[in-house]
């Protein structure tokens, strides 16, 4: 037989069992015992959710990580590949020595 006052487990009108009502904790008076059932359902339901979201967390930090050695590495290249100022310096060079030239020829 149920506890007093826990109410009948189903409806009597449509046979379907109630939903669970959210109750928050700092507003009503809760027994110790209506505490402890909270926080092993609380427990329960966090341990049975931790193998997904701990496979969530592994992918994530993993695409992240990647994220980051991708823009690494290509940093690494793209300056690799610069020549911009290897043309400059050979610029100058041709211009000094036009200058050189010049200044020995007057």
């Amino acid at each position: 037989m149920a506890a007093p006052g826990a109410g009948d487990p189903l409806n009597a009108k449509s046979g379907e069992a109630p939903l669970a009502q959210r109750i928050d904790p700092t507003r009503e008076k809760l027994t110790p015992a209506q505490l402890q059932f909270m926080r092993q359902a609380q427990l329960a339901q966090w341990q049975k959710t931790l193998p997904q979201r701990r496979t969530r967390n592994i992918v994530t930090g993993l695409s992240i990580g990647a994220l980051v050695l991708a823009i690494y590495g290509y940093t690494f290249y793209s300056v690799s590949q610069e020549r911009f100022l290897d043309e400059l310096e050979d610029e100058a060079k041709a211009a000094r020595a036009r200058a050189a030239e010049r200044a020995s020829a007057s």
